[in-house]
């Protein structure tokens, strides 16, 4: 229930923060259909055992378009956002199930310039349900999904076809990745990609005159600022363990490119109960807090639309007394900043393709001149 709550929270404070970025102005919906045909892609050589087929996806998604009144608008090409429900079927009932998901999405034009290759990306994060989970009892095969609640993460790239005014074709391909973030085990997680093809159907076709007002309340004080970062989560080293809490301190720079955009450089102290019960089974003698800990630096981007962004992260441990996990670490998530300097974040750490934790965090930001 824990879990199911923060995903909730995660939900309304998405949609709170998009509607505080004005996407509501415009009186237009969509709805669009979509199937999908693909693949699991076999990370681990155990999954193997899992594929029985071809994943199929079926969505129903409502949609709404922005006017541009908004600066994050205009510097992302008017995007479109919306809410995905959808299926997957991963073509073994008796052990992968189905997914369920519920998740908001963001479509961006990839270029200004309107044309038919125009080239649109839907960043999407969400929860799944997954209806055939690991069991100890009934479904001991599944070693891919371990709970019933889990994060969805969807990329996909298509082109907009029209038809007439009020319908268009969208062709295009599609990544999801299905896990929990190794909240509880086992959590290899569910990759998938395939090609498919939306109908998107304008509900209301009503004409919006133009604005000459614009909102630019969004856009960053400074190009240079640093922020502060601690987080928390929780994983589970073993079948049936005991949670074990996981908390991470970061700091970082970050240059703003443009207001989409923010690179950066960061240092990151992690400090996880899993890496002291490692130390202890592998018998390694540690002397105080310093010898528990891993740390180092990390290479950051972040995609942004308006308060609210999509930061991914790689770095590297530079002191480790073990190597459990190798030596690379990496973040995505999504994190919304407020007017002042205040964030919150949620976002998922992994060591490549394996995720290692979901956890929630809060900062700030100081801008330098």
């Amino acid at each position: 229930m824990k879990k199911a709550a923060l995903f909730i929270l995660y939900f309304v404070c998405t949609f709170f923060a998009l509607g505080q970025n004005g996407i509501t102005a415009d009186p237009n919906w969509y709805i669009k259909p979509y199937f999908n045909f693909g693949v699991i892609m076999q990370h681990r050589e155990v999954l193997g055992n899992l594929v029985k087929g071809y994943p199929k996806t079926y969505e129903i998604n409502i949609v709404k378009p922005t006017l541009g009144s908004f600066l994050w608008q205009c510097e992302n090409n008017k995007p479109d956002v919306g809410i995905n429900l959808s299926l997957i079927d991963y073509a073994n009932p008796q052990q992968l199930g189905y997914a369920i998901i519920t998740a908001p999405f963001i479509e961006v034009p990839l270029n200004e310039k309107e044309k038919l290759s125009r080239l649109y990306l839907r960043l999407c994060w969400g929860p799944a349900f997954v209806t055939k989970p690991f069991d100890l009892e009934t479904n001991q095969k599944n070693s891919a999904i371990g709970s019933v609640v889990n994060a969805y993460v969807q990329f996909k790239w298509f082109w907009q076809i029209p038809i007439n005014k009020s319908v268009r074709l969208e062709p295009g391909i599609m990544f999801s990745h299905i896990s929990n973030g190794r909240a509880q085990s086992p959590n290899l997680g569910l990759n998938t990609m395939g090609a498919g093809i939306a109908v998107n159907f304008n509900l209301t076709n009503k004409v919006i005159n133009p604005t000459n007002k614009l909102d630019s309340n969004t856009c960053n004080k400074s190009r240079n600022e640093i922020f502060i970062m601690n987080s928390y989560g929780f994983n589970d080293g073993e079948i049936k363990g005991k949670k074990q809490l996981v908390t991470t301190l970061s700091i970082q720079y970050q240059y703003n490119k443009r207001n989409t955009h923010k690179f950066g450089v960061g240092w990151e102290i992690n400090y996880e109960e899993n890496y002291v019960k490692d130390l202890r089974v592998e018998g390694v003698k540690t002397n105080g807090i310093i010898d528990e800990i891993r740390y180092g630096p990390k290479l950051c981007y972040s995609y942004n639309v308006g308060r609210i962004s999509f930061p991914l992260e790689m770095g590297v441990y530079v002191r480790q007394l073990i190597e459990p996990d190798g030596w690379f670490f990496h973040r995505m998530g999504v994190r919304y900043y407020g007017k002042k300097g205040l964030m919150f974040s949620f976002g998922m750490r992994s060591h490549w393709a394996v995720a290692y934790n979901f956890d929630y965090g809060i900062g700030y930001r100081w801008y330098l001149k």
